[in-house]
């Protein structure tokens, strides 16, 4: 068995997302989202239920699934809104203002190398940014935020 071994601090092997303003071709660079703390990825099928009259239980279909990825960030004041150049790319706009204008986003999600060293997988899709809530608090006194990417469609799974 191979487990998939993030490596937390660990260049070249951690889990990292990137996200480009529309897409890779047309943003090469795009934005690696800095200060990941936690990462899930969401693919959750919806079910049709009913029930027959010569049947003591409901019977059950997968239909299409609702996916996405989710996380939280400790905000970083140039990934977040933008760099400042006025330009169509993702460091330009900033998470926040990729989510704010509604922007189609491609994402590159690596899980991170496995336990024996070899490169891991990743998976990709396009979305939209949502759910951001930036806090702060006296006890987490750094700005942090939820960061989710609901997925227009598949996933696509591939190798490093």
């Amino acid at each position: 068995m191979t487990y998939i071994y993030p490596a937390p601090g660990v260049t070249g092997s951690e889990s990292t997302l990137k996200v480009h303003h529309t897409s890779s071709s047309a943003d090469s660079s795009g934005l690696l989202v800095p200060a990941l703390q936690d990462v899930t990825v969401n693919n959750a099928n919806d079910v049709f239920t009913w029930q027959q009259l010569d049947n003591g239980s409901k019977r059950n279909i997968a239909t299409t699934a609702t996916n996405s990825i989710s996380g939280n960030i400790v905000l970083d004041q140039t990934s977040f809104f933008g760099d400042g150049n006025n330009s169509a790319t993702a460091a330009s706009q900033g998470i926040f203002g990729l989510s704010k204008n509604k922007t189609k986003v491609e994402f590159n999600l690596y899980f991170g190398d496995t336990d024996t060293g070899t490169a891991g997988k990743r998976v990709t899709g396009t979305g939209f940014i949502t759910g951001l809530a930036p806090s702060v608090s006296a006890d987490a006194p750094v700005w942090v935020s939820p960061i989710t990417i609901t997925v227009d469609g598949d996933y696509t799974v591939a190798a490093e």
